[in-house]
């Protein structure tokens, strides 16, 4: 398998995306859990399959490119968008808590950065969680730890290098529609229906006065590269934790209304949390 991945790798982006473009409808077609679940959540942002199609050529085009992203010695294009609003919160001593949902190409959200300021800031620490596939792992071991780039367990250990990065004054990104384990999170609103959101981006904000940029890494059409669109949160981060939450929860989804063909419609956002022995944010 690690062969066939190093093949990818090679293809063009355009080539891949239209790969990936097919693989997304025919997993639409072929699964009709995947399938509802996709209508459902749409359905409750207030979208139906014509206004949001073009989220299942998308959601193949993600692990297409994957490959490419993580194997090839020379990135895709990306351009960037209001960078000022980063440099701004570099300039005045602070740590960075990039946001980002499942959209567009989020590994290129990580990477772009890392490029552009790594050098200067330190790296950014993502956290990290293997894959079962022994195989995938050692791949995934390897690119996720790319120069500018740290990747930490997602451990009580890690929520600490995250913590420590913050207070150093580097960056961190995370995933807030990422569903945590029992425990790591608490319920709040997202697009109306209550989904189990994680604590770890506020609790990360509110202890160490970190800045907010919310991240939004779009495809560019016939595989002419990315852009990402960078922002800061229009508002300080609530004190209290639901408040907080719920704040993140309304952020991502002005970023998703910002570019709905691109988001993954078919993430299992309401699902129950899964129970997990380590508990992360308890000492965070």
């Amino acid at each position: 398998m690690p062969s066939i991945f190093r093949l990818l790798s090679a293809l063009p982006l355009w080539l891949l995306h239209a790969i990936g473009a097919l693989l997304g409808w025919v997993a639409f077609c072929a699964s009709p859990t995947y399938r509802r679940r996709f209508l459902a959540n749409a359905a409750r942002a207030g979208y139906r399959l014509r206004d949001v199609r073009a989220a299942v050529a998308h959601a193949g085009r993600m692990v297409a490119e994957a490959p490419r992203l993580w194997l090839a010695p020379e990135p895709p294009p990306c351009e960037v968008r209001n960078a000022e609003c980063v440099q701004r919160a570099w300039e005045q001593g602070r740590g960075i808590v990039f946001l980002t949902p499942h959209i567009g190409c989020f590994e290129m959200s990580v990477q772009e950065g890392a490029r552009r300021w790594s050098q200067e800031h330190g790296p950014f620490t993502i956290l990290y969680r293997p894959a079962r596939q022994p195989w995938l792992a050692r791949v995934m071991q390897t690119v996720r730890n790319r120069p500018g780039i740290a990747a930490v367990p997602t451990t009580l250990q890690g929520v600490r290098q995250m913590l420590k990065a913050l207070r150093a004054g580097r960056a961190v990104g995370l995933l807030p529609d990422q569903v945590p384990p029992q425990g790591q999170g608490l319920w709040s609103p997202f697009f109306g229906q209550p989904a189990y959101t994680m604590t770890l981006a506020a609790r990360l904000v509110q202890q160490t006065g970190a800045a907010v940029i919310l991240a939004r890494c779009e495809r560019l059409p016939r595989g002419r590269g990315y852009v990402l669109h960078l922002q800061a949160l229009e508002q300080p981060l609530a004190p209290t934790l639901d408040a907080a939450v719920l704040q993140i929860n309304q952020a991502m989804e002005q970023l998703i209304r910002q570019s709905p063909g691109q988001y993954l419609w078919g993430y299992a956002r309401y699902k129950q949390p899964r129970a997990e022995a380590q508990q992360p944010e308890s000492g965070a």
